[in-house]
């Protein structure tokens, strides 16, 4: 480490000190620690002065995070635990804590336990009564909400990595498309063009974030829908580099009462269209309207169009509304002669015994 590296490191413990050094680290105690996610000024004093502290260090890669402490001036002895040996790392943890000793926990960058390991940690710890306490910091997932502008999302929800498989992928989108919160997703750059091609396919028109090397030097935020990612990605070779957070809008309320509308009025001409097969117009209408409650006159006016494209033949029963001479062919699923469904619908009388 140069004297200038020293001098710095120094200066930052003061300053955590005068900061944070009256607060009191009770031993025994579990510290989970959030560092920064690419932007080393992004380390809370508080954070410097806990590290500072402790008895020890638990992290996800210790090369990793002894270049971290170095950086700071600090020396402290690591300890190994990531997601392959979780459960027996944190075994040991819990013993060193009930020795009275004070542990760290840090990941590779942010906050742990939310996409990282440590939520096992945590958990195991608790079990055997002790405390583990926060050092909030710098987390990705925070970051990339507070710059996606979703105004209007109920809340958010961070989803992570999708599944890897090409089916599984959309699958889950599918599952997501109602979603009326922000849906925060991780990606890495190998397979950001696998996800960019689904978000185009099971969400086009979605609005989406994309968030690129965040806090880092060649960080970039790009707001645009789903579909034009793809182009977005083959645009510039940058643009497939670094980590990806991406945002994908909650869907607006307007866009959830314009689909279930959508879907009550297909099932109220659907309700409609068996009725007139038994029953006079204006019965057949009025118990549509009771039944759906939509209003009377719009389905009273789909009913007339039908009656008259069938009486001049331009049309059959099942057709909407028409606005030219020759009105389009009802959706394959639609009987084409209501009566015929309506008798096959009806139960066999059955003879008495």
């Amino acid at each position: 480490m140069s004297l200038d590296t020293t001098a710095t490191s120094l200066v930052l413990q003061q300053a955590a000190a005068q900061v944070a050094g009256a607060q009191h680290l009770p031993p025994g105690t579990l510290y989970v620690v959030a560092t920064p996610i690419g932007n080393l000024a992004d380390l809370t004093l508080r954070a410097v002065h806990v590290l500072g502290q402790v008895d020890a260090v638990a992290c996800e890669d210790t090369r990793l995070s002894g270049t971290l402490l170095q950086r700071l001036g600090l020396h402290r002895p690591l300890l190994a635990l990531h997601e392959h040996n979780e459960e027996a790392a944190a075994a040991q943890v819990v013993l060193r804590l009930q020795r009275g000793e004070r542990i760290a926990y840090i990941s590779d960058a942010g906050t742990p336990a939310v996409s990282d390991p440590g939520a096992r940690l945590v958990a195991a710890v608790q079990a055997a009564g002790l405390r583990a306490v926060p050092v909030p910091g710098a987390s990705s997932v925070v970051t990339a909400l507070s710059v996606a502008g979703d105004a209007r999302a109920a809340g958010f929800r961070f989803e992570g990595f999708l599944p890897p498989q090409a089916a599984a992928r959309l699958a889950r989108l599918a599952e997501l498309a109602d979603e009326r919160a922000s849906v925060v997703l991780f990606e890495a750059p190998h397979r950001i063009e696998a996800l960019a091609a689904a978000l185009a396919e099971a969400l086009p028109g979605r609005r989406l974030t994309v968030c690129r090397e965040l806090t880092k030097q060649f960080e970039q935020v790009q707001p645009l829908d789903c579909d034009a990612l793809p182009g977005w990605l083959a645009a510039d070779a940058d643009h497939r580099r670094g980590e990806f957070v991406l945002v994908l809008h909650g869907r607006s309320a307007a866009q959830a009462d314009e689909a279930t509308g959508d879907a009550a009025t297909v099932g109220a001409r659907r309700l409609l269209h068996t009725l007139l097969a038994e029953l006079p117009l204006k019965q057949a209408v009025a118990l549509t309207a009771q039944a759906t409650g939509l209003a009377r006159n719009a389905l009273y006016e789909q009913a007339l169009a039908w009656r008259d494209a069938q009486a001049g033949g331009s049309g059959e029963p099942g057709d909407p509304v028409p606005t030219a001479p020759a009105a389009a062919a009802p959706p394959a699923d639609w009987p084409a002669d209501p009566r015929r469904v309506a008798a096959a619908a009806k139960p066999a009388r059955r003879r008495g015994r």
